[in-house]
């Protein structure tokens, strides 16, 4: 990933040193549990553990020549580890040090992406507190429905990155998976309890039945949810940049001191944060897309999958912890003006009350649904040409004049619609039960 969305803890959890470092651990594992069982001479597990060491920059020069990384990775370690080092890498395939490696970098992204799921959900439920009674206009259709608060809004998206951040837990644990089963899965080299002692000591399980590798369909449901929870993101910022629309100016995006806004025009102030989020939402999901091609692998493992993860891994999940981490800022900064939502919703002229008045008709003024809803809808549709107020016209309707007065300026009363939301936002202290991210590294 370019440089502009990638923050400083992923990038290391994807760098070369970092993906060598976990497949050394693989190798040291693995030599562990087979000199426990009389496999490797006395003193060789201990020695590789002691001296192994990677050089990055001396892999790529034996790269060069092997073209084949993981020979060029065990001959480097294996210089740095002297006779001993013969007995690296004994009975293994590439694929299963390559996969179980894999699995533990997947692991470290995915606690970084948990641990940024948590901070933007504190943020979000902190400001929809905040704002549990700042009433605004719901809109439905990008038309005015009925009024809620912006607390209730932004108490949904809290639930929406809860529910973003179970389906990455579950799809990461999923993925925790390595296999030490050899060329085809038929552990032909190495015994299934040599398997289970290393996952054991990683924290990984065992692929109860590989092929060459993990099968892909792992990876492939842990970059949908890393897909989902992007679009998650969008679908927050999409409102935030609906939100700051000229006619709307409910909320604003933070806008700190000599920023600007064009190069031609000073007085825009726009949503480019939510804009940026959005557009890199799309990227989510076309890595997404590339995760599912890679399933139909051929026969027990084809090399076409490789390719596709050396990229989409890395670049989704440091796109997915930058997006999180501004998206956490800009909640936080995001600019709330209860003024500009009363303001809107005075200009409906009162249409937004059109279901309550239809309501009345029916049952206190004994109309039948149809006829109050003609009543309704022809007062509603004149109070929008003509920008009059929806209650005045209806008081001068003798067809609706069988609503007292009293009757009709109670269902052009907010309060009673949002008399549920304080139960709406008590429901957030729910999130206060969420599991903590388990904090592996790679």
């Amino acid at each position: 990933m370019i440089p502009r969305y990638t923050l400083a803890g992923m990038r290391e959890t994807w760098s070369d040193r970092a993906r060598f470092e976990a497949m050394l651990r693989v190798e040291i594992a693995v030599a562990r549990a087979q000199a426990r069982h009389g496999q490797l001479p006395p003193g060789a597990a201990e020695a590789i553990a002691a001296r192994a060491r990677v050089d990055v920059d001396r892999i790529a020069e034996l790269e060069r020549t092997t073209e084949h990384d993981v020979i060029a990775f065990v001959s480097q370690v294996a210089e740095t580890v002297g006779p001993e080092g013969r007995f690296l890498h004994l009975g293994l395939t590439s694929s299963d040090v390559l996969d179980t490696g894999l699995a533990l970098q997947c692991r470290a992204a995915a606690d970084r992406l948990l641990g940024d799921l948590d901070a933007a959900i504190e943020v979000v439920v902190r400001r929809a507190r905040e704002h549990a009674g700042t009433v605004m206009m719901g809109r439905t259709h990008s038309v005015h429905a009925e009024p809620t608060t912006f607390g209730a809004k932004l108490a949904g998206w809290a639930f929406e990155l809860d529910r973003d951040r179970a389906r990455i837990r579950a799809a990461a644990d999923d993925l925790a998976t390595g296999k030490l089963s050899g060329p085809v899965g038929t552990y032909g080299h190495v015994d299934p309890e040599i398997e289970a002692e290393v996952m054991a000591e990683l924290g990984l399980a065992a692929d109860p039945v590989s092929t060459q590798v993990v099968q892909r369909d792992r990876h492939a449901a842990f970059l949908a949810a890393v897909a989902v929870t992007g679009g998650s993101v969008e679908r927050f910022a999409t409102e935030i940049r609906n939100l700051q629309h000229t006619e709307i100016g409910e909320v604003q995006e933070p806008f700190r001191a000599g920023q600007k806004g064009s190069s031609a025009m000073p007085h825009k102030r726009n949503p480019i944060v939510s804009e940026r989020l959005a557009g890199l939402a799309r990227l989510l999901r076309g890595y997404a897309q590339a995760a599912l091609e890679d399933q139909a692998l051929w026969h027990e493992r084809d090399i076409s999958h490789s390719s596709v993860e050396r990229v989409a891994l890395p670049d989704a999940t440091t796109l997915l912890d930058y997006m999180l981490v501004t998206f956490t800022a800009l909640v936080e900064g995001l600019v709330v003006r209860p003024e500009r939502m009363r303001e809107n919703i005075q200009r409906g002229l009162g249409l937004h009350a059109s279901g309550r008045v239809l309501l009345a008709l029916v049952e206190q003024a004994g109309l039948s649904r149809e006829d109050a809803y003609a009543v309704v809808q022809r007062n509603a549709l004149r109070a929008a040409d003509e920008r009059r107020p929806l209650a005045d016209l209806l008081a001068l309707d003798p067809a609706a004049r069988a609503l007292s007065p009293e009757s009709l300026a109670a269902c052009f009363d907010d309060a009673p619609l949002l008399r549920h939301v304080p139960a709406i936002i008590e429901r957030l202290d729910r999130l206060k039960r969420a599991d903590r991210p388990r904090g592996g590294t790679a």
